[in-house]
């Protein structure tokens, strides 16, 4: 059994440890088949990551070991992987690698990383995001059908506000939208923006869908997670596997596709044959990016007209001018 593998991409020669070691015990699955997963879709992840800080997911014995978020660029960084200065909520700041190209991908999955975490900045400006990112998370009580009948409703509220978003599965019961962005909005003004699109969502559909914040609240919804468009949170990229035990990947959709497509259709083995039949459908992602002017349009008429404020942020965070206590309803009752 090899000890070491050698896959050439690009030019370059990636070398990868112990190929053989098994990641997914139920599929069967070894790390040297992820490198070559990565290598099948490698010009359609490299659109989803280029020049992005990306946090590393490491799963160096597999998905039954251990596991680690790894923010920071790692000490041995080949000094033709770029990496991108970004600031945490906390004034602290890193330096993570931003891709460019896919012998970086192969270069994490030699280092046991099996999701990648980019910012919705580019390493040029890290404090404009250039990607407005919706989170369709289904609570308990629903499930992935209560996700696409959520996002079918948000292709109209985002079509309504002049943008255009583009669909993956999460690889597991949800569903993700990205809108691509003219990089002119801070992140509390893009997060304000995913906050109307949360609400105007919210009214069209307030038995199914849900804004809130805290758990207790939310009930057998689909909960919109505004949160994620705030500093320092990540979504897994387009094409990332998920560590799970099945091996599915966070799959780009056509919108005709949403409506049949499952997430279980997608993995390991299937996603490199649908990419050689279709290519990367998210290609012409960043070729029209919109404005949020609508959008934050529609959050002043929430504010003024319905007294509709901020929405607490995730608990790392230091507190915002505006923000509602970070207290849960129940305890606030005590």
């Amino acid at each position: 059994m090899a000890e070491t593998a050698q896959l050439t991409v690009g030019g370059r020669v990636v070398p990868l440890s112990n190929p053989q070691k098994v990641y997914f015990p139920e599929r069967g699955f070894t790390k040297l088949d992820v490198a070559r997963y990565y290598l099948a879709v490698g010009d359609g992840i490299i659109r989803a990551l280029r020049n992005r800080p990306t946090t590393l997911e490491r799963y160096p014995d597999g998905v039954t070991g251990e596991s680690f978020f790894q923010k920071r660029a790692p000490a041995n960084l080949p000094e033709w992987i770029p990496t991108g200065r970004i600031s945490f909520p906390s004034g602290r700041h890193a330096d993570e690698i931003c891709p460019t190209e896919p012998a970086a991908v192969l270069w994490a999955a030699n280092l046991g990383c099996l999701t990648f975490h980019p910012w919705p900045v580019r390493r040029g400006d890290t404090e404009h995001p250039d990607e407005l990112r919706i989170d369709l998370d289904p609570q308990p009580g629903t499930g992935y059908r209560d996700a696409v009948r959520a996002a079918l409703e948000l292709r109209d509220v985002l079509d309504g506000l002049g943008l255009r978003g583009w669909p993956k599965t999460s690889g597991g019961r949800g569903l993700h939208v990205f809108v691509p962005i003219e990089p002119r909005w801070t992140f509390p003004q893009v997060r304000r923006a995913a906050i109307a699109v949360a609400r105007e969502l919210e009214r069209r559909a307030p038995q199914r869908i849900t804004t809130a914040w805290w758990k207790e609240e939310r009930g057998a919804k689909v909960f919109v997670d505004y949160n994620q468009t705030a500093r320092d949170r990540t979504i897994a990229s387009a094409y990332s596997v998920r560590p799970r035990p099945h091996a599915p990947v966070s799959a780009p959709l056509r919108w005709e596709e949403v409506p049949d497509a499952r997430p279980e259709d997608f993995d390991l083995a299937t996603m490199p044959v649908r990419f050689a039949d279709l290519g990367d459908v998210h290609a012409e992602m960043d070729e029209h990016p919109g404005r949020l002017d609508a959008a934050l349009d529609l959050a002043d008429r929430d504010e003024r007209e319905h007294g509709l404020e901020d929405l607490p942020y995730p608990p790392e965070h230091p507190k915002a001018p505006g923000e509602p206590r970070r207290v849960q309803p129940s305890r606030a009752r005590r």
